[in-house]
């Protein structure tokens, strides 16, 4: 652990450190200027930037910045061109940068299953190589820039039937062959900074508690470094996601099963140090923040 995360987490309290990890509202995690803590401001999305400055909402109803409208993946994927999508991500990612945020929420390299799941136009390909190539790529041009990516969704989002709370059965052997390896590319490949979690049930568990998926194969087997936030609302037991490695919970505004987390810990179902661990991942990106080139304007004519 870097030790200024260190320093920061050993002056915090235990309520302070639980509720760090939930955000604070629609497109920001907490600001704890007590403790050093500046805020992270995240953005949609793999396609171009949509940074709303007011009025907050999933769907895009309410107005945001202007911003570059780049080809969906489903279009950008089938160019087998990486070069392309490295200079994609650049592109977004200055544009992020142009408006203050941190962590631009791309690229999405789910594997297209099901020609009715809802966020085809999202995904790269039905290939896992393929999405896993140009997914790696997006990430690299985008984190070039000193824009954070969040690779998502983590894993197993292939179809629109009860996407927020399905339950996608899958052997292990089946999930390594075909449903992870794209994730699996882009993570040794680039290391994007946040992983994003999915909404649905794999195997009777959900993607926000899932430690098997989320510390074994994620972060031991594949060796991610970064934090590990959820979909919008993914979030299904604070304790037990703590325990699985899932850092952030978004969006904020909420403080839900904080008190749970805490009896968790007084008690000792949960140890303090699972929520150490999600709390440095929220600092240490947080401070990455600011050394980002943040604010500076974008030149569209460059690219």
């Amino acid at each position: 652990m870097d030790k200024k995360v260190q320093d920061i987490l050993s002056k915090m309290t235990l309520e302070d450190k639980i509720s760090l990890c939930n955000g604070a509202d629609f497109w920001h995690s907490k600001a704890m200027a007590q403790y050093g803590i500046p805020a992270v401001t995240m953005s949609d999305g793999p396609h171009g930037v949509r940074c709303q400055k007011n009025g907050a909402d999933m769907l895009g109803v309410n107005e945001s910045e202007p911003a570059t409208c780049f080809p969906t993946a489903v279009t950008s994927g089938a160019t087998w061109d990486a070069e392309l999508l490295k200079a994609e991500g650049q592109a977004i990612g200055e544009e992020g940068l142009s408006y203050g945020v941190d962590v631009v929420l791309g690229p999405g390299v789910n594997i297209k299953r099901n020609p009715l799941c809802g966020r085809n136009f999202e995904y790269f390909s039905e290939d896992p190589c393929i999405a896993g190539a140009m997914g790696a790529a997006w990430v690299q041009g985008a984190q070039s820039t000193g824009a954070g990516t969040s690779l998502k969704h983590f894993a197993a989002n292939n179809q629109e039937y009860k996407r927020f709370n399905g339950n996608s059965q899958v052997d292990e052997r089946t999930l390594r062959e075909l449903y992870l390896p794209a994730f699996e590319t882009v993570i040794k490949t680039a290391q994007p900074e946040t992983v994003m979690c999915s909404y649905p049930r794999i195997n009777n568990v959900h993607a926000s508690d899932n430690h098997w998926l989320l510390t074994d194969v994620l972060r031991k087997d594949w060796g991610f470094a970064g934090l590990v936030v959820t979909d919008w609302g993914a979030l299904c037991d604070r304790v037990k996601a703590m325990h699985a490695g899932c850092d952030l919970s978004m969006p904020g505004g909420s403080t839900y099963m904080e008190d749970w987390v805490a009896a968790a810990v007084r008690d000792g179902t949960l140890p303090e140090s699972d929520v150490d661990a999600c709390a440095a991942r929220v600092i240490a990106l947080a401070l990455k923040g600011e050394s980002r080139p943040k604010g500076r304007a974008f030149d569209k004519d460059a690219h």
